[in-house]
């Protein structure tokens, strides 16, 4: 009697091993992560036509990932670095983790946003990520590495980190989840891109620049990203020979400042006649292209390629006010402006997607989305869920659109908020909020308090205000606006004499008419 128990048992066992479907694997996830990169900064045209600039830089291997996956067209970062990122770690819009500048000095504003003209700048969280909820002047959250961390993934940080104050524990990736940390730490940007400089290392004064880590390349004739190209890679093999599934975040010190030529690249470039610091430029931008060559190739020659999502993303609009060759503000024609500006060119960016056996092949799409919306995505991709977060998520997933399914899966208004002092004077530099809803987009300028409305769809230069001649969608803008600023206790700056707050702009759309 007990043999026929033990062989219906087998059978109810094998039966419902049988009609339950597998679980799926969790794939591996790299994001590919540029700083300062505009939207016309590669080969791959981003627009509606291929540009003058899409045929100067020479970026083969994003062709290659566009080929594969989907191109958004309509892509989104903050117009600094700092909050930027912490978007992406946290999930927060930047009115609401108030890390609204880029940080660095612990307890302390920037020089120029306390030297400002006109307008006093709140006690903004330039700390950076806070870790526990007593860390002062901090955006306290549960940041993305962690999350994964806990579900299983093996966490990898390389390149610029710039996620905390000097001191702070959020300086170190590590604090933040990631297993393993290469070459981040609390500068924005390296002291030199040179090995044979020591990558700005034993230079008196520059020491909070220097890129930490990398001492066995010290001396040697290599740049800056090919060390961490060659870094990364090793570091990955670990997870993939104990077939653990990995998160990989390769953020990339270049194409920011000091603009350094990486001589292998240089010399096309030169042969066409650009201006030096454009020759510089494009050599970056091409050592960019090659590390993510390298690690596509990585993933082919390990045949990691069919379980691997490869997402690619820059931190905010192309350099343009500062150090650049040839006329100011011109580096992202058609797009307005750079880098520091609420204009397109200072925050829309060229964003490539991949998912293996999901994404269409060699698609585009056109749907604006936003930094903050790669916190939720990757957290879906990895099936990860969280209810415990401590902080607010305004991101929204663009896992949907990976997979070929509506652009109305996420159809709403994206927010700006920038109550600060970059540095660099330019068209739409300055202290600002904004929204874009649809086509539509409107500007709130916090020093004058004026107001810009521009439909992106006919005017993609933003040369033609509608503010006057359409005043129904001004006030429409205005008041979503205004709801997301109020909503999450949005900080503002204040007149420098007065002393009065720099009001909402419905309230100044009110006092108009």
């Amino acid at each position: 009697m007990f043999r026929y128990f033990l062989f219906f048992s087998f059978l109810i066992s094998f039966f419902i091993a049988c009609v339950t479907p597998k679980q799926e694997a969790p794939p591996n996830i790299v994001l590919f992560f540029v700083d300062d990169m505009g939207w016309q900064d590669t080969s791959v045209p981003f627009w509606n036509q291929v540009t003058a600039f899409n045929e100067i830089y020479q970026t083969p291997n994003m062709e290659r990932l566009a080929a594969k996956g989907v191109k958004f067209t309509n892509a989104y970062a903050t117009p600094v670095c700092s909050p930027t990122r912490v978007s992406l770690m946290t999930g927060m819009n930047a009115a609401r983790h108030r890390v609204t500048n880029w940080t660095l000095r612990p307890d302390q504003k920037q020089p120029m946003e306390l030297n400002h003209p006109s307008l006093s700048f709140p006690d903004w969280n330039f700390n950076g990520i806070g870790l526990d909820p007593s860390t002062p002047n901090a955006a306290y959250a549960k940041p993305l590495p962690q999350l994964l961390s806990e579900k299983g993934y093996y966490t990898i940080h390389a390149g610029k980190a710039h996620f905390g104050a000097i001191g702070y524990p959020s300086s170190n990736p590590i604090n933040l989840g990631f297993d393993i940390n290469i070459a981040g730490h609390a500068a924005g940007a390296p002291e030199s891109y040179l090995g044979r400089d020591n990558f700005g290392n034993g230079k008196p004064g520059k020491e909070v620049w220097a890129v930490p880590g990398l001492e066995k390349y010290h001396g040697e004739d290599i740049f800056l990203t090919e060390a961490l190209t060659k870094e990364v890679l090793q570091a990955v093999s670990e997870p993939v020979e104990n077939k653990q599934p990995f998160f990989l975040y390769f953020a990339l010190y270049g194409i920011h400042t000091p603009l350094m030529a990486n001589d292998r690249f240089v010399e096309p470039y030169r042969k066409r006649g650009m201006e030096e610091p454009e020759v510089r430029y494009a050599s970056m931008i091409e050592s960019m292209d090659e590390a993510l060559g390298g690690v596509l190739d990585y993933l082919e020659a390990n045949k990691l390629e069919n379980n691997t999502v490869i997402l690619f993303m820059s931190d905010n609009g192309g350099l343009s006010a500062v150090a650049r060759g040839v006329e100011k503000h011109t580096h992202n024609l058609p797009l307005k402006s750079g880098k520091g500006s609420i204009y397109e060119g200072g925050i829309r960016v060229p964003m490539l997607a991949y998912w293996p056996n999901k994404t269409p092949v060699n698609a585009i799409n056109p749907t604006p989305l936003i930094i903050e919306d790669f916190f939720p995505s990757i957290l879906e991709i990895a099936k990860v869920n969280d209810d415990s977060l401590p902080q607010i998520v305004d991101g929204q997933s663009f896992v949907p659109l990976l997979v070929n399914k509506s652009e109305e899966a996420i159809n709403r208004p994206l927010f700006w908020h920038y109550p600060n002092e970059w540095g660099p004077e330019g068209p739409g530099i300055g202290s600002y909020s904004a929204v874009r809803e649809g086509d539509w987009k409107l500007i709130y300028f916090h020093t004058d308090q004026s107001l810009e409305l521009y439909n992106l769809k006919d005017d993609i230069q933003e040369n033609n205000n509608l503010v006057e001649s359409n005043a129904e969608k001004t006030k429409e803008l205005v008041t979503v606006l205004t709801a997301h600023l109020q909503a999450v206790n949005a900080q503002m700056p204040a007149d420098k004499i007065t002393g009065e707050i720099v009001p909402w702009p419905k309230t100044i759309l009110n006092a108009k008419k």
